[in-house]
């Protein structure tokens, strides 16, 4: 044993023997720790980025490796732990972000990946949001928060959090001191008394929190404000007013979302008096809540200290004359205004050319008009604005039919990049001005057109439009038809092809970035369906089509099928 050992030791000093096989006799523990560290690199591809980099470097240089440290050995395997239980889940591991949103966790993975969080020290995002199971156990996760201090978002929208979640969560808060993002969305279950749970309990670098419909109650009527005294039959008024008086010492704040969330008129009261405190706030999504009508003047005058405003969602509230008129006499002083939600509407028709009058049009990109009853002044005043819009929305007016060359006119190159005309009444004629406008290339960046619910536009309109070109850049096309108002090809015993699907089928290698083609409701016959499908099969479009009204549906799934494959 000696004698070999010189032998192979021959030219190297004594030094350098006694060293080799000091190496050589390692315990059996840092065995074990060596095989740990194995098992975790296989079970995600190296373990820990930075001890994977590590190991390359010493490995390149030919250094032996030493002694382990055993609290090293436990770090990597307990990442290897994280990385066997985020891959059973479909996920890939990330010292970093956590996503693990969509599946189906249960109250025992949560618990699972409590006991794995002191592993994910580093963690900044985390996103259990759509896992409906989860409900009534948070408490088990958020009791380990303490091992995650830096995390800076947490998603758990749709989670049917309890009141107990959210208590458990308030508790936890003070645990996670950076945190700047909170997601409570869709939790129908947190509305009233159960956001006490963490009034008082956020942080300053809060940016962004979001309550989107969560079926909030009338205590919630103190929204960013204070209530100290109570109403008639409704008991103590804490809910998310109470919680949302704590936002005055979160400055930082830049996103608040209440969409569908029950606000009522005092809500905007109160809403508008804590505006003073959330100064860096840039957008304000009050959408769907209808019971605000009539008291948009309690809000309004308060806009003005929002001076970094950039988007405002007052979409679907039911919005009267006089709400209308208060905004506007607002709008002046919010100077970086670039997007404006006021469709769903219907008042909205009448005081659109106030409107666009009071907005920094230069800067607008925003301004979607749908469902708000236009009419011809509408028409004449929104023409000032297209210039500037990359995203135009004038469906279900009905005003627009026989009139689109008034919007089209005003448009300018490359700088729309949605165009919905929906339900317009549109005629044949303001299809073929549509196609001159491609031809121009002044539609060279859209990327969605929605030309859906136009019954009225003959073979010409649409053989106009996709023969002219000029749509290289678009991804969404919606040619679909109202229910009920097929156009007859099937629906006779010797259906005739559609004469305008030729010019579709051609126009398609001129639309290289289409993902998305939608032909509902006409009623194509099966030679028509096998040459659209033969045209896309190479291509990733999603094809929606109604179903074969004589062919099977087996027949129907093989073409698809047929598609899929090659």
């Amino acid at each position: 044993m000696e004698s070999s050992d010189v032998q192979r030791g021959r030219g190297r000093s004594p030094f350098d023997l006694i060293m080799n096989q000091i190496r050589r006799k390692r315990t059996t523990s840092d065995r074990k720790s060596t095989s740990g560290r194995f098992l975790s690199r296989q079970a995600e591809s190296g373990g820990l980025p930075e001890d994977r980099e590590a190991e390359e470097e010493r490995d390149g240089a030919g250094v032996v490796p030493g002694p382990t440290d055993p609290a090293e050995s436990v770090c990597d395997m307990g990442w290897g732990r994280v990385c066997v239980f985020v891959k059973r889940l479909g996920k890939r591991a990330d010292s970093r972000t956590l996503s693990l949103a969509h599946c189906d966790l249960t109250a025992t993975d949560v618990l699972e990946l409590a006991t794995l969080l002191p592993s994910l020290s580093l963690l900044e995002e985390m996103d259990l949001s759509w896992n409906e199971l989860i409900g009534g156990c948070l408490r088990s996760l958020t009791s380990h928060l303490q091992n995650v201090g830096g995390l800076r978002t947490l998603r758990l929208s749709c989670c049917r959090l309890t009141a107990d979640d959210i208590t458990a969560l308030g508790e936890a808060l003070k645990c996670v001191p950076v945190l700047e993002v909170l997601d409570l969305s869709w939790n129908a279950g947190i509305g009233g008394s159960a956001l006490q749970g963490i009034v008082g309990k956020l942080h300053p670098t809060l940016r962004e929190l979001n309550l989107v419909a969560c079926q909030l109650t009338e205590t919630d009527a103190t929204i960013l404000g204070s209530m100290s005294k109570t109403e008639p039959g409704k008991g103590s008024v804490w809910g998310l007013g109470g919680l949302v008086s704590s936002l005055s010492h979160t400055p930082s704040l830049t996103t608040l979302r209440l969409h569908d969330c029950g606000l009522t008129t005092q809500s905007l009261g109160l809403l508008g008096g804590s505006f003073h405190c959330l100064r860096s706030l840039c957008q304000l999504d009050l959408s769907c809540n209808k019971g605000v009508a009539g008291g948009l003047s309690l809000l309004s005058p308060h806009l003005a200290l929002l001076s970094h405003l950039g988007g405002l969602d007052l979409h679907l509230c039911c919005l009267t004359h006089t709400d209308l008129q208060a905004l506007i006499q607002a709008l002046p002083s919010l100077t970086e205004l670039t997007e404006l939600d006021l469709s769903s509407n219907k008042e909205v028709g009448g005081v659109v050319s106030d409107i666009v009058s009071a907005l920094p049009l230069s800067q607008i990109k925003l301004l979607p008009l749908n469902g708000c009853s236009l009419n011809q002044e509408s028409l004449s005043a929104l023409a000032l604005a297209m210039p500037y819009l990359q995203c135009i929305d004038v469906s279900w007016s009905k005003m627009v039919g026989g009139r689109l060359a008034l919007l089209l006119e005003a448009l300018q190159p490359s700088a729309t990049q949605e165009l919905r005309l929906s339900s317009c009444d549109l005629t044949t004629d303001d299809l073929l001005h549509l196609a001159v406008v491609c031809k121009r290339g002044v539609l060279s960046s859209l990327r969605v057109l929605d030309l859906s619910y136009n019954g009225g536009v003959g073979e010409e309109g649409w053989c106009g439009l996709l023969g002219e070109g000029g749509l290289g850049s678009l991804e969404e096309l919606d040619l679909s038809l109202r229910p009920l108002t097929s156009k007859p090809s099937l629906l006779t015993s010797n259906p005739s092809p559609l004469t305008w699907l030729p010019t579709l089928l051609s126009a398609f290698p001129h639309l290289p970035a289409l993902t998305r083609l939608s032909l509902q409701r006409w009623t194509l016959t099966a030679q028509e369906r096998e040459q659209v499908n033969h045209a896309l099969r190479k291509r990733k479009v999603l094809l929606e089509l109604d179903p074969v009204p004589f062919a099977s549906s087996a027949n129907q799934e093989g073409l698809e099928e047929e598609r899929n494959e090659e």
